[in-house]
């Protein structure tokens, strides 16, 4: 049974990629898409939810507001935290990309704090999670600060 699926996806597979440049080449390139438009009021701001917990400190752990371009929300060290999302953009980072699931990583623990980074960065909509549980993820975690707490 197993092989049959095996083979019937095999044959399928050959059929499509031998039709895909028959098709392509009968009627022409495919246009290129168009760029999408930023949803309305969407200025390429700073908006973000910052929400830690565990970081071993009660002041840190919580649910902050971050924004930036004007400076401002809950965010204990908002002009800090902007400044460094600056200096990352001019850097050329991406400091919410996951850590690489190649990336060859230090097994160690960096503590059970973990945080939460929701919202819009730079008009881009950003939903990623940070947690200290190796060295990559210690570094991703420590090269976002002041955005994110200092642990202990």
């Amino acid at each position: 049974m197993l092989r049959r699926l095996a083979l019937t996806a095999v044959v399928s597979l050959a059929a499509l990629s031998a039709a895909g440049p028959a098709a392509t080449a009968a009627s022409g390139p495919l246009p290129l898409p168009l760029p999408l438009p930023l949803p309305h009021g969407d200025d390429g701001r700073t908006r973000l939810t910052v929400t830690v917990s565990g970081s071993g400190d009660p002041a840190a752990d919580g649910v902050f507001e971050l924004e930036c371009g004007p400076t401002g929300g809950s965010h204990p060290v908002a002009q800090r935290a902007c400044d460094r999302l600056e200096e990352l953009t001019d850097e050329g980072a991406a400091p919410f990309a996951p850590v690489p699931r190649d990336a060859m990583c230090t097994q160690q623990f960096g503590g059970p704090a973990t945080a939460r980074v929701a919202g819009t960065w730079r008009g881009r909509s950003i939903d990623t999670v940070f947690a200290r549980g190796n060295g990559c993820e210690i570094s991703r975690w420590n090269n976002l600060r002041p955005v994110l707490p200092s642990v202990r």
